[in-house]
């Protein structure tokens, strides 16, 4: 695997800068962002500038100097949570031209942790996201061991060895903690974050209890929310809400907690390879992590969830848009079968269809309404 990889974001790009006079594409760092607007840029007269650098981030001090001379092209800003004071400008400047695709913006850190952005240019920006690669952009099925042990991070996964891979990722989450969250305005003490991740990685695929993990890391529970938040909203972590269904069953109502990409959480639990991840206690919540990250993405605009009764019955995926409810079980064995209780709740959810996603060979009808399918498979289906 080498060169660039097709997004599957691209198309969306293009649509997306025909309608809209700022576009925001968002998603971890080091996710690809800038290396597809790069690539995008090449067919069209655009300009980059990459706010990290002291040199770009100069020529924005007079930023009504700068657009006018650049009024005609496509300007790009690159890491644009470094000058969030810069979107109130951006608005007056939308508002006295309306033409679209004139910015394009690329950030580390969601809408909401860049605020000013959704208040002040709200009904004037698009807002795209990218992850790290998923199945269908890494050009074949036989990669998929390769994208769940080193996580779909381009530098990770594309590293020429296993060793290397592994220094990346490491060198990954150091700079984050050292670099990205002071850079976010955030004074957190380095070894409390890195702790916490951690633990979050040990807590991977379970309901958080906010007062035990607040207890082992010696934070009031409210400062242990505020750190999560911080982990959510760079792409880090996922809280998995419970589903709001109206079943005559108690449901479990705390979230569940997962690390978004697979490579980090093995990198934070030390685990090295296939064969190591094969025996470690991990195995099915890293599986379970990996394909909920897929579908997901798979599907936007769909709202996620999970579903636990009071007596352990569970289905590890809902997902839920206008009248239509999908589940989701996910099995890292090639020969998967169905706890009783998840029968039972496909009864009561009613679901349109039903996906077990595992390491199989082939689709397979597994019963009525229930299909067994590999996360690659699932990927290239054209509809759900």
């Amino acid at each position: 695997m080498h060169g660039y990889f097709d997004r599957r974001m691209e198309p969306d790009l293009a649509a997306t800068l025909e309608r809209a006079s700022v576009v925001a594409i968002l998603g971890p760092r080091q996710c690809g962002k800038s290396t597809l607007a790069k690539h995008f840029l090449k067919h069209t007269d655009a300009i980059y500038l990459d706010l990290q650098n002291r040199m770009d981030r100069n020529k924005l001090t007079e930023p009504e100097l700068f657009i006018e001379q650049h009024r005609d092209k496509l300007i790009c800003l690159d890491e644009i949570q470094l000058l969030p004071e810069f979107f109130s400008f951006l608005r007056s400047e939308v508002d006295a031209d309306r033409r679209p695709g004139r910015f394009l913006v690329l950030g580390s850190a969601s809408r909401d942790l860049i605020r000013q952005s959704s208040e002040t240019l709200a009904g004037r920006i698009a807002y795209l996201s990218l992850t790290p690669f998923r199945l269908d952009e890494i050009g074949g099925i036989e990669h998929w061991r390769d994208l769940w042990v080193r996580g779909g991070f381009p530098e990770s996964l594309l590293a020429t060895n296993t060793e290397a891979s592994s220094a990346w990722r490491n060198d990954f989450i150091q700079t984050f903690l050292e670099r990205d969250i002071p850079a976010l305005g955030f004074s957190i003490p380095v070894p409390v974050m890195e702790r916490l991740w951690r633990l979050l990685a040990h807590y991977h695929g379970q309901t958080i209890n906010y007062s035990k993990v607040a207890g082992a890391m010696d934070l009031s529970v409210p400062m242990l929310k505020k750190y999560m938040m911080i982990l959510e909203q760079t792409y880090m972590v996922r809280l998995l809400q419970p589903a709001e269904l109206n079943l005559k069953k108690r449901l479990t109502q705390a979230p569940k907690v997962y690390l978004r990409d697979s490579g980090i959480l093995h990198s934070l639990l030390d685990v090295e390879d296939f064969d190591h991840l094969l025996a470690h206690p991990v195995l099915g919540p890293s599986w379970e992590g990996f394909c909920i990250e897929h579908v997901i993405s798979k599907l936007p605009g769909w709202r996620p969830s999970f579903l636990r009764t009071s007596n352990g019955a569970e289905v590890d995926l809902v997902m839920q848009k206008a009248q239509r409810t999908l589940v989701f079980e996910f099995k890292s064995s090639k020969a998967p079968k169905l706890r009783r209780g998840f029968s039972e709740l496909m009864k009561d959810v009613q679901p349109d269809h039903a996906w077990v996603l595992a390491p199989v060979d082939e689709p397979y009808p597994l019963k009525k309404n229930t299909t067994v399918m590999h996360p690659a498979d699932f990927m290239l289906l054209d509809s759900v």
